[in-house]
């Protein structure tokens, strides 16, 4: 086990990488306020450096909102995103509990969850994977995890999700703090109306992960 001292650096070198990447976005990004109770706590029990993306967004931010939320990138917590990497992976000696042999990392408000590979699907070790709603499949995206934010914050996030959005969606996702999300029926992945004419509810997010996980077993994904 290292100690913080040995997580931290000092040089901030990623920290400086990241805000670089804010101020060039070209989607609307929000960096939460850092949980301070929390952020070192998640450093020693994920055992991960402020050198790496990851550890940097968990130290300095309580989070990251873009889009007004359509995507959140899960940091040290705030009341705005109420979760934070440790906490929705359900660590348990440095482990995932919610996703064995995976950590998630960010969601979407429609129900899709990213995830760095730890050995729960092939392909390569540190990819992040999407579960996509549309589909229910888990998608390579052939990113790491500071591939996935720098496409977060300057990539073409509207054009990946145009086929699940609908006119004045933001106004609806404003609603949604961070532990929330939108359930959209018929499902995402069934047939059924245009997007604009499914009934969209906003529940609790675990509600969409479970319901996902379900749902996966009924087709046979698992």
């Amino acid at each position: 086990m290292k100690s913080l001292n040995e997580l931290f650096d000092k040089t901030e070198s990623t920290w400086k990488i990241l805000n670089e990447w804010v101020e060039n976005a070209k989607n609307h990004v929000e960096l939460l306020p850092v949980n301070s109770k929390e952020n070192q706590k998640i450093l020693l029990e994920l055992q991960i450096t402020t050198k790496s993306l990851l550890g940097t967004v968990v130290y300095y931010t309580g989070g990251i909102l873009v889009n007004d939320g359509w995507l959140r990138i899960l940091g040290s917590g705030d009341s705005r995103l109420p979760r934070n990497l440790a906490t929705w992976n359900q660590i348990e000696n440095g482990q995932s509990m919610r996703l064995p042999g995976s950590l998630l990392v960010a969601d979407d408000v429609v129900g899709g969850f990213f995830a760095i590979n730890g050995g729960a699907f092939e392909g390569n070790i540190g990819d992040v994977f999407y579960l996509a709603p549309d589909t229910l499949e888990w998608e390579n995206l052939d990113m790491s995890y500071s591939d996935f934010v720098n496409w977060a914050l300057t990539g073409d996030v509207s054009r990946f999700y145009e086929t699940f959005q609908w006119e004045n969606w933001s106004d609806m996702v404003r609603k949604a703090t961070g532990d929330k999300g939108i359930l959209i029926y018929p499902y995402l992945w069934a047939e059924g109306e245009e997007i604009e004419l499914r009934s969209k509810s906003i529940v609790p997010v675990n509600e969409l992960w479970e319901l996902n996980l379900d749902n996966r077993k009924k087709l046979g994904l698992e």
